[in-house]
């Protein structure tokens, strides 16, 4: 963790640096606020996971020496075979959609959204999964 927390400290440096450059060569503001918004948000990434590896200690990735047996090898539950996600996605596309082109999409892909997070979260209540 502390690899990646400095990976994105120095993407902050990287487009704080980039904006305050690119103000002054073009005078853009649109370019300027991105690059600026960048860096904070680079900024905030890095500043969890630095103060996250802190709490948790050095990992097995921290360590070079380190071997693949070192880390744990549970790392939780995923559903192999769920089509949810993609319905999910799906349903978010069809919302933001809405925007674009008509209201009504915006509805339907807000009740297709709730039905895909529904389906998601109570996905092994209905039973045994059967390929």
């Amino acid at each position: 963790m502390i690899v990646g927390g400095k990976l994105f400290a120095y993407g902050t440096v990287l487009y704080i640096g980039l904006a305050i450059v690119y103000w002054f060569m073009s005078g853009d503001v649109i370019g300027t606020t991105a690059l600026a918004l960048t860096g904070g948000l680079a900024f905030l990434i890095a500043f969890y996971v630095l103060f996250t590896s802190r709490r948790v200690g050095p990992l097995p990735e921290d360590n070079e020496f380190a071997l693949i047996s070192d880390i744990d090898p549970d790392y939780g539950f995923f559903s192999p075979y769920s089509w949810w996600p993609f319905a999910i996605g799906l349903s978010v596309a069809i919302f933001v959609l809405g925007f674009v082109f008509a209201r009504w999409m915006m509805v339907f892909g807000l009740f297709a959204l709730m039905m895909a997070i529904y389906g998601l979260i109570f996905e092994y209540y209905r039973g045994e999964f059967v390929k």
